[in-house]
């Protein structure tokens, strides 16, 4: 219950202080190209519920059904103001109104969708006994993913069988020690690393 009031009060505030940045970006995404500037997509929340995640949109409207799930430095689909986005991970801040509708914590293994939430072994799918977060140990450690993916003959197969096995396995080791002071040291370092420290 503390974790759940500390990620409402920091969502509910977060969302007060950047709403002039929040809405300069939805400008600057509709200006850029047409469509919404928000991007929905169904992810697997805790006890496998399904939910609707929100990010600023980064790709064309029809960028998914062009090319798949997984994007690569100079994707084609990306917009312009989309690669801006990725790079500073601006696109996530509408995941804090996933936060205020109980969808998601501020801390927690990255929801993913139900295609690779399918590859799940048993024991993988401890992680989503927890509410799914905005960020996470593995976030932080694999931040440059895209180009670790665009060397990759077949990026779908190595996020598959080489980059979410080991993302699975950082999360269920830090939610075996996790606690209110661990979260927000997770916070911190995703903070620094988003500011270039």
């Amino acid at each position: 219950m503390i974790r759940r009031g500390f990620d409402l009060l920091a969502a509910g505030v977060g969302l007060v202080l950047l709403s002039p940045l929040l809405l300069l970006i939805g400008a600057a995404i509709r200006l850029d190209s047409p469509g919404p500037a928000l991007f929905r997509q169904l992810r697997v929340g805790r006890w496998e519920r399904p939910f609707v995640i929100l990010k600023f949109r980064t790709m064309v409207v029809d960028g998914v059904a062009r090319g798949g799930l997984l994007t690569v430095p100079d994707d084609p689909r990306v917009t312009r103001v989309g690669r801006w986005l990725r790079a500073s991970k601006l696109d996530e801040l509408p995941q804090l109104i996933n936060v205020l509708r109980g969808d998601m914590a501020l801390v927690g293994p990255r929801p993913e969708v139900p295609r690779y939430v399918a590859c799940y072994d048993e024991r993988q799918r401890r992680v989503l006994s927890v509410r799914p977060g905005i960020t996470d140990p593995a976030s932080i450690r694999f931040r440059n993913e895209n180009a670790l993916l665009a060397g990759a003959a077949d990026p779908e197969a190595t996020y598959l069988h080489e980059v979410l096995p080991a993302k699975l396995e950082m999360n269920l080791a830090y939610l075996e020690r996790r606690s209110l002071a661990s979260d927000v040291g997770v916070i911190l370092r995703t903070l620094a690393r988003l500011v270039g420290a």
